[in-house]
This record gives structure tokens, sequence and C-alpha cells, in this order.
């Protein structure tokens, strides 16, 4: 199959032939059709598999057929988690569309919005956007919807993770009802593929590759490391493998500024990227990295998002991951386009749990080596595959219930006696003398899971908000 036979028009297969691609992916090859027959489509492929292009070039082959974007309006939408993703998915657009008569912006935080507002003032075919960014241009009304025919969510496990939806939700509330959806991402948890499935209507499902699998041209090794000691045999492994060029993935902001002053006092040039820096500053690291400038660039799972730096040697997994599927994402950064690429983690025997998540996640243990020097003082255990038959590890299977289960404190009392002890709402209501008025301990329990977090401004993370005091009228908590 050649991208020829997909539909796509002469000026767009210029672009691409001048790019020097012949064949398309496998997911190029199942996405742009469903796109262009107007389909909503939900896709999942791995990192480095085009699922980039995979909505670009049927995006730019749908508009290019219709009226062009009045002032302030925007026909096609993509939303992305970060500034870097978002830069990336702009370039393609770029490079897909140059002999197309569309225009195009990007607009994220952590640089001036007035240029921003410039742009769109004179109408753009495809706006990619971090969601902050976009609801303070919306909240200025420098932006209109009512033309738009297409939306996009790339990295779509991140934007409806708890920390984005919120925005989303918001977007979504301005956005014309009757419009084409498509989700892109390399990875799917179940949770949110059933809150996708809330977003799009009978979308036309594309998997590629096994769910939560990683690439086969990608190396894994697991380093048993002592904590204290992770930063030291870094070092080693680095010098004693020359490597050049390595991403590093950390846990936390501070984590990622501490390596890479690390790194730079032992004499190996590094630096830093993640939500804090200014874009400038995340710019310039990126750039450092790519022209062999900084040997080593260490960053966060949010700001890693969209990195696209050819032929990536290696990877390393300085912390693991909180969430199993980062891990597919992390190692996806190397071993792209078929490349081989090598993925190294150092765990810490407090990492053991997070380690045992990644196994099971991805079906397979993964093979351990011993840093010389540098031998852990507690082993790693082998992680069990055996899948868990279901109600395992949930207790007797005729326990009784808690109710009939007499409580083990002084008074005698069972536990859910309607007692005044330990019944703090009861307490407070007769405190308070609002003994009528609904608890709001109560009204608690119907509260959204994804309450209390929100994205920054600048569409990189989440960030927690202030739980709002109780007044004096009312019962606290």
């Amino acid at each position: 199959m050649s991208f020829t036979s997909l539909g796509l028009s002469a000026p767009i297969l210029k672009a691409v032939a001048n790019k020097g691609y012949e064949t398309p992916s496998p997911i190029q090859a199942q996405a742009i059709p469903a796109v262009l027959e107007g389909k909503d489509v939900m896709a999942a492929a791995q990192t480095g598999t085009g699922k980039t292009a995979g909505f670009t070039l049927p995006l730019l082959e749908l508009l290019s057929k219709g009226e062009r974007a009045r002032a302030k309006q925007v026909r096609a939408l993509v939303l992305t988690p970060t500034r870097e993703l978002a830069a990336q998915i702009a370039e393609s657009v770029t490079t897909y569309g140059k002999y197309l008569p569309l225009r195009s912006a990007v607009v994220f935080g952590g640089v001036g919005i007035g240029p921003q507002i410039s742009q769109i003032n004179r109408g753009v075919d495809i706006l990619v956007a971090t969601p902050g960014r976009l609801l303070d241009l919306y909240n200025q009304r420098a932006v209109s919807f009512s033309q738009l025919e297409v939306l996009v969510l790339d990295e779509a496990d991140r934007m409806l993770d708890m920390g984005f939806i919120h925005d989303i939700k918001k977007i979504l509330a301005v956005l014309p009802a009757k419009r084409q959806n498509l989700m892109f991402s390399a990875t799917f948890s179940d949770e949110i593929r059933t809150l996708a499935k809330g977003l799009v209507n009978n979308p036309v499902e594309i998997s590629v590759t096994p769910r939560n699998t990683t690439a086969n041209t990608v190396e894994q090794l697991i380093c048993p490391v002592d904590k204290t000691q992770k930063s030291a045999a870094l070092v080693q492994l680095i010098k004693q493998h020359d490597w050049q060029q390595v991403l590093v993935f950390s846990r936390t902001k501070h984590g990622a500024n501490r390596l890479a002053k690390s790194l730079d006092a032992k004499g190996i040039t590094a630096a830093a990227i993640h939500g804090n820096k200014s874009q400038g500053a995340r710019t310039k690291a990126l750039a450092n990295f790519k022209s062999g400038e900084v040997r080593v660039l260490v960053a966060t799972d949010i700001a890693a998002r969209g990195l696209d730096i050819d032929q990536l040697p290696q990877v390393v997994n300085f912390d693991l991951p909180n969430v199993p599927e980062d891990y597919v994402h992390r190692i996806g950064r190397t071993g792209r386009a078929g490349a081989a690429g090598k993925a190294i983690s150092l765990v810490s025997s407090e990492e053991s749990k997070l380690l045992a998540d990644i196994e099971r996640l991805i079906g397979k243990t993964l093979p351990r080596t011993e840093v010389a020097g540098f031998e852990s003082t507690h082993k790693l255990p082998e992680t069990d595959l055996t899948p868990k038959r279901h109600g395992q590890n949930r207790g007797p299977r005729n326990a009784k219930p808690n109710a009939s289960r007499p409580a083990r404190n002084s008074g005698g009392h069972n536990r859910n006696d309607d007692k005044p002890q330990g019944n703090r709402d009861g307490q407070s209501k007769r405190r308070s003398g609002s003994a009528d008025k609904p608890s709001t301990e109560s009204q608690s329990h119907n509260k959204s899971p994804y309450q209390g977090k929100s994205e920054h401004r600048d569409g990189n993370a989440p960030s927690r908000r202030r739980t709002r005091r109780p007044s004096a009228a009312q019962p606290a908590k």
C-alpha cells in the first residue's frame, strides 16, 4: 500500500514525498480512510508509529475542500497536554500543508498572548492548543468556534486524565454539538476508554498493536540499585558506555533539577525540562540536546510528551512512574520508526511494587542486571504474572458483614451503632443547632472523583485546588 491509494490530494502527496515517505504506517493506513469518511475515531498506537500524521494528513485533506475560516473562527481544533507536543503537531501541519492555502496557528502558555490573538483574528483553519491557554483566549473573546468542524484530542489518555478533565469539559461545552471527533493516544486504560466513549459517537476503534505493549525494537533492562546510589550509578553507566545522548526520566520537577545539577558537577552536560521551566528555557534545553551540546536531558513525564528526537539511542528511568502506562510511553521515546533502542530502569527496593505493576501491564518479567560497584542490598522480588482469579485477595468467602461484627472498643458498642460517640455528624448538628440541614459530609459522597484538580494555565500539569473552609453556620467535615 502507498499513500497514493489513501485518497489524499496531489499537494499533500507532494509534501509527504518531500519528507521521503512512501508507505504509510499501520496506524496511518487504517486511520486516514476512516477520518476522510467523516467518522469519529479512537486510535491507539505506540509512540513513534506515525500517529500524528495519522490525523494531520486527512485533516488537511478535509479542510482543503471547505470554506476558509472567517475572522476569529477555527475550523479544526487540536488539543494537546504540553507545549512541546503542541509545537510538534503545528510543525507537522505546516510541513504537510505547505502546498495548501490553509492557515494554522499554535497557542500555549509560557509566552505572550498578544501575537497569538493577532494570528487568530485573521481566522485559522487548524488551531493547535493546550487547554489552559485556549480557555484564556476564549474568555477574552479572542476565538470563536461556530465554524468548527473537527475536534482532535491527541495524547487522549492524559487529556482526559484527572488533571485535565475540568478544562476539557469547559471547552466541550462551548463547541458545536455537530462535529467530527478524533482521539489518538499511545495508551488507553479501561477507565479512560470508558470516559472517552462518552465524547465520541459510534467511533471507529483502531489498535495496530496489543494494548499497553512495548516495541520489540527496544531492549529493556532493570538495574537494581539502592535509592541513595542511583545518581552515582547513572554517572558510571554514562561514562562506561560513553553515552552521548540519553533521555532520563525523573518523577518530580525538583528531582529533575537536582539530578541535572549533579550530572553537571560530574562533568556530564545536562539540562532539566519540566512544567516550571519557561518556554524559552525548555526550547533551548531541547535544542541543545538535539544538537549534542547537552548529553543528558532530564525530564518529567508531562514535559516529555511530544518530544520527538530522531534516533534517540538510550532512555533511563531514574525513577519509575506511579502510573504503569507511563512506562510504555517513556520507553517509546527510543526505538522509533524501526530503529533499535535501549531502556534502562534504575530500581530501588522501595519501587518493587511499581515495577510489579509495570511487568503485569506489559505481560512479561524484565531482565535484571547489576551495575558493577552499585549492587543493591535488597534483591528485587520476581513478579508473579499469573492472572488472579475473580474475588482473590478479597478476604474470606463467608466473612460476616461488618454490621454484625462487634467493635473492639472499651465501651463495647458496635461501630455502626447510632450512638453519640464517634458520630461527628450528629455532634456537630447539636452544637450548631442545624440538625435538620443536610450534612456536608453526606453530600461529599456525591462529588465527582475528578473534583479538586485542574490544569495550570500553561497547559502542562495538574494542580490542586484549595478546599473552601466551612462557614460558621455550616457543620465541619
